[in-house]
């Protein structure tokens, strides 16, 4: 062993000691934040299928289901979306006292302090069905749920903390946000400038050592309405009233927002979306050092906190949004295509349409199922930081796709602003969540594969640790057995890409999973293949990789592949293998296999070794990319899911929020039903080439309640593709002298002549 390190290890580690790249402390408390879970599996190349299979699904309590049964279907039905959009640009005062006085600030706050203890998922399930009914809301509901004071002071306050402050933002009598963004640091955030400098000052006629902050934050959710900010910035000790060191790094404090040079209350309008969001400034703001979430032993510790609970949250919110975008998108789009008619035939038999629609409702079987999927392993206490960032990055991006295919369906009827367009408020906000917790570019090309080949990796992390370690010798005895591990298993994931990759996956580990077998067996053909390249681009351009964000992007894109698509897999086993949505999955595998197999080409095509780069082909890809997507056959089958009414489509689209009032979406709903339940009485009209149903009752082919049907399915489509129009005087305050939009213009050109 002594001869192995000491003759062969001892100069590998001293070559990988000068290379290895200097990494921050912001950069290693991101590493090091949350938890590896499945994706440390299909990192090794050969994922034990049985582990996923075992997870327990994610359910609700009784409890829980009572509240999303009650509460949320009583606050969905208080929400009129264009009246808070296009009159009041805010909720209303009745739905600000109902979801304080509901508790839903207070979802995740234990009981104990007054909160209703939920479970992420059903933190999800309760963002998810506000979001159908109304983005201002779902977003307000879900910031102080989700990364802010609440999940910071559970995580890291003291006791005296969370008993003070953990009651008021249970019950609505503090209204929390959290400002980390600055004008100078967006993803950058420790270029943030805002400061804190610990000195003496008087806090409530007392002398005590506190903070005194200086801060200029924007983007903040609630930010305006807020009566708590939780904050980010870089505290100094100038004095060392605390101790020697006088850089202490990233904190994160509370701040009452009616303390003396706080300055609260102005608004932006992101995207045009109604919801509190604004910047805020804080001059000379004097706290106590009680005030640092955790006391004083966390000052410095904030990057490391806000990574942490970031682990959590950026795997609940938006992506429940998204998987509630993509749901109701296959739900009203699977609908209008039904009902709506061009050139004589429902437009759903285009096959320009089906495309898109069977697009529209294979994301949303797929997001959905990484929702559920990883909010059972948050149910379970895991807080899976690589998996979390490929949720909010693959879940608003494909919801973007998902609503775009929606609105180029609907064509006019979705263009047309108005209370009855239900989807061009949620088109508007799209890009918003593609920006925030993380912009989507920044997570792509550097996040999923930096931070998870290094985390989720079996030994990288291992020889980096040992690597950095200041104790020569010790580090590389520690080197020494992880390197050896890594070597072994490099060679047997060699072996194991090869094989499988030759033989198409035919022999690879997969478990009885009836028509899906095979869809696991290429899941583990391709986690091999992956697992390999991984490792040799990471062998072959070392630090350097950190900055092919090309190829960093395209590996990503792989493990994030290989993620949503076991996340289907498990879906399809958890609902009993359901026949009808066997089309929606393989469309899934499809699409995604097609993903995989070009990105492993572009890698292989841009690897800067090329002699590697021609040895992985030979391997892994000898044949090249073959997979082309979803067949013909396989397309018409999705989109059919959502053409009928039918238990596939339920379970694709459950929980939306159904209002039974006169709006866009229930007129769409009844319509739909209308139109299929007379769909065999239409076909009789057409065979006899009539098209008015009273002439068809007077010759015998129908009778006369079945026309009479027909007659109310119509009037129905007839109200549901009618788009809103306005008086001049309603859009434009031009107008609203003269009353008469004509005599405007006639005055107007009147006034013109005589000049």
């Amino acid at each position: 062993m002594s001869f192995r390190r000491d003759k062969i290890t001892k100069p590998i580690f001293s070559w990988a000691r000068g290379v290895l790249p200097a990494m921050s402390d912001t950069e290693r408390e991101a590493l090091e934040a949350g938890d590896v879970w499945w994706d440390a599996d299909l990192f090794t190349g050969d994922p034990d299928w049985s582990k996923l299979l075992k997870v327990p699904q994610a359910a609700l309590t009784d409890e829980e289901r009572a509240f999303l049964d009650g509460p949320v279907d009583e606050l969905c039905a208080m929400l009129d979306e264009w009246k808070i959009f296009w009159e009041w640009r805010d909720l209303p005062p009745d739905v600000w006292h109902f979801v304080k006085h509901e508790k839903f600030f207070g979802m995740i706050i234990p009981k104990e302090f007054g909160g209703l203890g939920f479970s992420p998922y059903a933190h999800s399930e309760v963002v998810r069905k506000i979001s159908t009914r109304s983005i201002a809301a779902a977003v307000t509901v879900m910031v102080p749920n989700s990364l802010g004071p609440g999940e910071l002071l559970m995580r890291f306050g003291t006791k005296e903390q969370q008993a003070r402050w953990l009651p008021r933002l249970a019950d609505g009598r503090d209204i929390p946000c959290f400002g980390l963004t600055s004008p100078e640091a967006g993803s950058d955030a420790a270029s943030m400038v805002d400061t804190g400098i610990i000195c003496k000052g008087t806090f409530e006629d007392r002398e005590v050592v506190g903070l005194r902050l200086n801060w200029h934050k924007r983007y903040i959710t609630l930010g305006p309405v807020a009566t708590l900010l939780g904050l980010a910035f870089k505290a100094y000790d100038p004095d060392h009233l605390v101790g020697d060191q006088e850089e202490l790094g990233i904190t994160v404090a509370l701040i009452p927002t009616d303390l003396p040079g706080v300055e609260i209350g102005q608004r932006h309008l992101p995207s045009m979306q109604v919801f509190q969001n604004g910047p805020n400034r804080g001059r000379d703001v004097f706290i106590p050092l009680d005030y640092v979430i955790g006391g004083k032993e966390r000052l410095g510790q904030g990057w490391k906190m806000l990574m942490t609970a970031l682990a959590a949250g950026r795997g609940i919110s938006l992506p429940s949004l998204s998987a509630a975008g993509a749901a109701y998108a296959a739900r009203t789009t699977g609908a209008y295509a039904r009902i709506r008619e061009q050139f004589g035939i429902s437009i759903s038999k285009f096959e320009g349409v089906e495309e898109p629609l069977a697009r529209i409702v294979a994301t949303a079987y797929q997001l959905d199922a990484a929702r559920r999927l990883t909010c059972a392993a948050l149910n379970a206490g895991v807080h899976p930081a690589v998996i979390s960032g490929i949720m909010k990055l693959h879940a608003t991006d494909r919801m973007r796709t998902a609503i775009d295919d929606a609105m180029d369906i609907h064509g006019g009827k979705a263009v047309i602003d108005g209370p009855q367009n239900y989807l061009g408020n949620l088109h508007r906000a799209v890009p918003v969540g593609i920006t925030v917790e993380g912009a989507n570019i920044l997570t792509r090309n550097l996040i999923v594969f930096g931070q998870g080949a290094i985390r989720a990796h079996p030994y990288l992390l291992d020889e980096m640790n040992a690597l950095a370690d200041i104790d020569r010798e010790r580090g590389l005895t520690a080197f020494d057995k992880a390197f050896w591990k890594h070597v072994g298993h490099s060679v047997r994931t060699l072996f194991r890409a090869f094989g499988r990759s030759w033989t198409f996956g035919a022999f690879a580990m997969a478990p009885d999973a009836g028509d899906a077998t095979p869809f696991y067996r290429q899941l583990s053909r391709y986690s091999a293949a992956f697992a390999l390249c991984a490792d040799m681009a990471l062998l072959t351009l070392g630090g350097a990789l950190k900055r092919r964000e090309m190829l960093s992007a395209r590996f990503g894109d792989i493990l994030s592949e290989l993620y949503l698509l076991s996340a289907a897999l498990k879906r399809w086993q958890d609902e009993g293998r359901q026949k009808e949505d066997f089309a929606a999955l393989e469309w899934c595998m499809a699409t995604g296999f097609k993903t995989i197999e070009n990105r492993l080409a572009e890698i292989l095509a841009n690897l800067p070794n090329r002699f590697v780069a021609g040895f992985l082909k030979f391997l892994v890809q000898p044949f090249g990319a073959r997979v082309l997507g979803p067949s013909d056959r396989v397309v018409h089958q999705c989109a059919a899911i959502v053409l009928e009414p039918s238990a596939a489509r339920e379970r694709l689209t459950p929980d939306l929020a159904h209002v039974d009032d006169d709006g866009g979406f229930a007129r769409l709903e009844r319509a739909f039903l209308l139109v299929v339940s007379t769909d065999a009485i239409a076909k009789r009209m057409r065979a006899a080439h009539i098209r008015d149903w009273k002439e068809a009752v007077t010759k015998g082919v129908i009778t006369q309640v079945e026309g009479e049907q027909l007659a109310a399915a119509r009037e129905a489509v007839t109200k549901v593709i009618e788009v809103d129009d306005f008086a001049p005087e309603a859009l434009s305050p031009i107008y609203k002298k003269s009353g008469d939009v004509h005599q405007f213009f006639q005055e107007l050109g009147e006034q013109r002549a005589a000049s």
